[in-house]
């Protein structure tokens, strides 16, 4: 989305959404990129997912790179915290992971779940966590600031959202 390609600052945002097989996840956050570029005009701004859609996120980013930026805000469009934005996202980003198995220390049984070298009967659950990263082990180099925001969260918009979408019912 070249909104502005001879930028006049420093700063690109990338929005990160999940991807998925089918298309609509990508026209939706594609959309969403693009009624906030209309309200930041000054700004590139570049929308990369996670997986099974294109562009990846180190393609996405090395666009913003490219433009000259020197720092980069990165926003995952996820209502919540997952295994995606707590330590899939990071690393293609080269930050710290956060560490999600002390985090679930509490609850053994899931931590294990997650480990799961001891055991190869799980290759389902290791299957859907890597099977990116055996295709793009790719992470992204840059000199300049990465400033990695929470995903959206409990946001008093998002209530609108499904007030509108319930309240005709009730």
């Amino acid at each position: 989305m070249d909104t502005n390609s001879n930028s006049k600052n420093d700063t690109g945002v990338l929005l990160i959404g999940h991807g998925s097989r089918l298309p609509y996840n990508k026209e939706v956050v594609r959309a969403i990129a693009e009624k906030y570029a209309q309200t930041q005009p000054d700004y590139n701004i570049e929308v990369g997912f996670m997986e099974l859609a294109e562009p990846n996120i180190p393609t996405a980013f090395n666009k913003l790179k490219e433009s000259g930026v020197n720092r980069i805000i990165v926003t995952p469009v996820f209502l919540a915290h997952g295994m995606h934005t707590k330590r899939d996202i990071p690393t293609i980003l080269g930050l710290e992971p956060a560490d999600i198995e002390k985090e679930l220390g509490h609850d053994h049984e899931h931590g294990h779940h997650h480990h799961h070298h001891h055991d190869h009967g799980e290759e389902h659950g290791h299957h859907h966590h890597h099977h990116h990263h055996d295709e793009e082990a790719e992470t992204v180099e840059f000199d300049g600031e990465i400033i990695y925001t929470e995903p959206l969260g409990a946001d008093e918009a998002i209530v609108d959202i499904i007030a509108e979408r319930v309240n005709p019912h009730l």
